[in-house]
């Protein structure tokens, strides 16, 4: 439903979450304090010219506390739901999988590519084995969400036949920018840069993706974006950095889409 700040949005019609699919925040084993407070918030996040940065290292309240009191109001809610999830461990990956998918969700989505932890993300037979261990505890179709820095073509020849799409993580502040530019998050480790500012990283990956496994392309900060996603090959846009600068933005935009194809 958005941040508190964005309600009046949400009310006056201007967000409208029933028009997508939300990926949930993030969740591991247990609570994580990471960066992220609720009194600043914009300490671990900034805006950088066409983009943004941030450093929030997976703040959450951990997996136990979505399933007690998020998950069962799921269904009232009616917006889709997939659930994002993370873990160095397979045995917890797994356990997290299949108590999720209990829920009216409609997917699960495995974050290996979060640069703001302090972990190694780069191991392709990791992500291979925690892939074939959400998929053997869960129905549910799988999203895997990589990195510009992944082996890819070593990942996707193990796991495509388990996983639904795949889709594209922020880009560490050190591999967006030369070395001689600071973070504004420096003292966070940098953290991982989204939106224009890098799309010619993250476009990139989809094309070296599309043709392998269905690609959800990312970085969208205009409407034309999407067209330009399209016609790279993907097969659906989402809407990460662009939403929290312009909240308002990705509603417009899906409307504008839904008018123009029902013209066509």
């Amino acid at each position: 439903r958005g941040w508190p700040w964005e309600h009046p949005l949400r009310w006056g019609g201007l967000i409208d979450p029933s028009m997508f699919t939300v990926v949930t925040k993030t969740l591991t084993y247990g609570p994580r304090r990471g960066n992220l407070r609720w009194w600043n918030p914009f300490r671990c996040v900034r805006f950088v010219r066409d983009g943004v940065v941030n450093a929030v290292g997976l703040t959450n309240p951990g997996f136990r506390w979505w399933c007690d009191e998020i998950g069962p109001d799921v269904r009232r809610r009616k917006v889709p739901i997939v659930v994002s999830l993370l873990s160095d461990d397979i045995a917890e990956l797994a356990e997290m999988a299949r108590a999720v998918s209990v829920f009216d969700i409609v997917g699960i989505e495995l974050n290996a590519s979060c640069p703001n932890t302090g972990r190694d993300m780069s191991n392709a037979w990791k992500v291979i084995d925690a892939c074939h261990a959400i998929k053997a505890a869960s129905h549910l179709p799988l999203i895997l969400k990589l990195s510009v820095i992944h082996d890819h073509r070593t990942i996707l020849e193990q796991v495509g036949d388990v996983v639904e799409a795949v889709a594209v993580n922020s880009v560490p502040w050190r591999i967006a920018f030369p070395p001689k530019r600071p973070s504004p998050l420096e003292k966070f480790g940098g953290g991982g840069v989204s939106g224009k500012a890098v799309q010619n990283l993250t476009w990139t990956m989809v094309r070296r993706l599309v043709g392998a496994v269905p690609v959800i392309g990312p970085s969208v900060w205009e409407y034309d974006d999407i067209a330009r996603l399209r016609a790279l090959g993907a097969s659906a846009v989402s809407f990460g950095s662009v939403f929290l600068r312009y909240p308002w933005r990705p509603t417009l935009f899906a409307r504008r889409d839904i008018a123009e194809r029902k013209r066509s």
